[in-house]
């Protein structure tokens, strides 16, 4: 696949992605539709990585650190919101 057929795609699939947020806030507040919500910034924030930032070809320890840190987020999110109920 060639470099732009690539972003090209990563861009389409990010656009489908916050679509997808939006339509899940639109729903309402619950506590399952934020974690569907961290999840969908956590795949948003992979296709950023691996797609756009070209990272999937980067040493190993770059791209964990990367991946790594969107999940810790979410993580502490996550964690946040069910404590705070």
């Amino acid at each position: 696949m060639s470099a732009s057929r690539l972003l090209l795609t990563c861009w389409a699939a990010l656009n489908t992605l916050s679509v997808c947020t939006m339509a899940l806030a639109q729903v309402g507040a619950t506590r399952p539709l934020a974690m569907a919500i961290l999840l969908v910034a956590v795949g948003k924030a992979w296709l950023i990585t691996d797609g756009f930032m070209e990272l999937r070809r980067a040493p190993r320890l770059w791209r964990r650190l990367m991946l790594s840190w969107a999940l810790v987020l979410a993580a502490i999110v996550g964690m946040t919101l069910v404590l705070s109920r």
